[in-house]
């Protein structure tokens, strides 16, 4: 490791300084094929889908994505004994690019399916070691500082994965657009030996919580499929059906000697499961958003392109609060993500007297006003999202520090999946379907952005109940 940094002389820049440099670039490219890729197959899969076909499987191509990386992000903490993280990065890589080269030759929908599975496997592996090797890869004082570059780099990547993507949405271009990672996944998994830290085994436990693991991919596929069914009813029975599940998984968990999660990680009463809690709130109001593109062009008719691009507003406003909140440091740290919680059910609310109104004559004073409060949703989650993960890092004990950054990317996944399920349940139930229309269209605008304020502000009281932080104010 290098030498000490000190936490006031510490900047963004120090994670490519000459002792750093390696691993920086090796971390945020695990996280940039994760990221990118998201935005281009979303974007290229109606050309994957008239070229050969499987509409009805549609939406399999994101939930299995999704259901797979939560797999392998918990393969980090149970992979075999004495396996290194850099070995387990190679393994990441090397199946991101099996994945990615079976849906580049894929003849059929079916194919595609497979191929996404191990791809989100491999990227849910590369996406949690980016936060598991935070701590051999750089001092305390720059913990905050990986993480603002992982926020960073997805917020470049909303507007780079669509633009990437369309270049390959015409015929059977949208093959080049897999192929394409396939070099660089070769790269990386054969340079991380080298680059990154060896990331030593110390962990007591490494049998897996298979009762655990079963009950959360249960939850995901049915919360995920909830997500994509049009049938009102059979949607709220998904989304109990997924609720059960996880409460199922928490009584096992509790009660189990194998945890998914590192120890407190579901007692309320302990610190770090609010942290995780405050994680899963945030991100679960944050997917409100999937409709904001539609309501715009509804309600305030905004042409599809210009939807787009303020949309992508939110994830600007969660590498920008990064960026501003990177140099926190103790109670700072804390109050952040107290204020950015409120900051985000502000915002979130605020829009059901703003977006969710109908704007037939395009008023630019109402437009201006919803754009703000777009980018204000955003800031809020990266006000605080930098300073979860440190505390996470922290609160973790040492043999379980592997546990609780896999941890991070469940909650991550689980929030959005949850999110986008209950937002579907919500506008559709409330008259997006019917009676439809200006009238509808507002109806269900207004009960989303009213009800999906209550869990940021939920992430707020979470964070409230927080201990002082003493760690970020000393010298690593």
């Amino acid at each position: 490791m290098s030498s000490p940094v000190s936490a006031r002389s510490a900047s963004l820049w120090s994670l490519f300084a000459p002792g750093h440099l390696g691993a920086s670039l090796m971390l945020a490219g695990g996280i940039s094929l994760y990221a990118v890729e998201t935005y281009v197959t979303a974007t290229i899969m109606p050309s994957v889908v008239r070229d050969i076909g499987g509409l009805p499987l549609f939406a399999w191509v994101t939930t299995l994505y999704v259901t797979a990386s939560v797999l392998g992000s918990v393969f980090i903490a149970i992979r075999p004994r004495g396996m290194s993280l850099n070995r387990t990065y190679s393994i990441g890589a090397a199946l991101f690019l099996l994945g990615s080269l079976i849906c580049a030759i894929a003849p059929s929908m079916e194919t595609v399916l497979i191929g996404r599975a191990v791809q989100g496997f491999g990227a849910g592996t590369l996406a949690t070691l980016g936060y598991a090797f935070i701590r051999y890869a750089y001092p305390e004082s720059l913990w905050n500082k990986a993480s603002t570059l992982y926020a960073a780099i997805w917020g470049i990547s909303t507007f780079v994965g669509p633009t990437l993507g369309g270049f390959f949405a015409e015929g059977s271009a949208w093959r080049h657009a897999f192929a394409l990672i396939v070099p660089f996944a070769l790269a990386m998994g054969l340079l991380a030996p080298w680059l990154l830290p060896r990331g030593e085994d110390d962990r007591q436990e490494t049998k897996a919580p298979v009762g655990q693991m079963v009950l959360l991919t249960v939850s995901l596929l049915l919360v995920s499929f909830a997500g994509t069914t049009e049938n009102v009813g059979l949607r709220l029975w998904l989304v109990v059906g997924a609720a059960i599940a996880i409460g199922g998984m928490v009584v096992v968990e509790r009660r189990a000697s194998l945890r998914l999660l590192p120890r407190g990680g579901i007692a309320l009463s302990m610190p770090i499961s609010r942290v995780y809690l405050a994680m899963f709130m945030l991100l679960g109001a944050l997917t409100c958003d999937i409709y904001i593109p539609y309501f715009l062009q509804t309600l305030h008719r905004v042409t599809p392109l210009v939807s787009g691009y303020i949309v992508a507003l939110v994830a600007l406003g969660w590498t920008a609060a990064a960026f501003l909140s990177s140099n926190f440091k103790g109670e700072t740290m804390r109050r952040s993500i107290i204020w950015g919680g409120l900051m985000e059910a502000a915002c979130i609310g605020l829009l059901a007297f703003s977006l969710a109104r109908p704007n037939p004559e395009g008023d630019l004073v109402v437009l201006s006003a919803a754009t703000v409060l777009i980018f204000g949703m955003g800031f809020g989650v990266g006000l605080g999202w930098a300073h979860l993960v440190t505390h996470i890092l922290h609160l973790a004990a040492d043999d379980e520090k592997d546990k609780a950054s896999a941890g991070i990317t469940t909650m991550q996944s689980l929030g959005s999946a949850f999110g986008a399920a209950l937002a579907g349940v919500t506008v559709n139930s409330t008259g997006l379907l019917h009676p439809g229309g200006l009238e509808g269209n507002a109806s269900a605008a207004a009960w989303l952005f009213a009800l999906f304020a209550l869990p940021a502000l939920a992430a707020a009281l979470a964070a409230l109940s927080l201990p002082r932080p003493r760690f970020g104010e000393m010298t690593a």
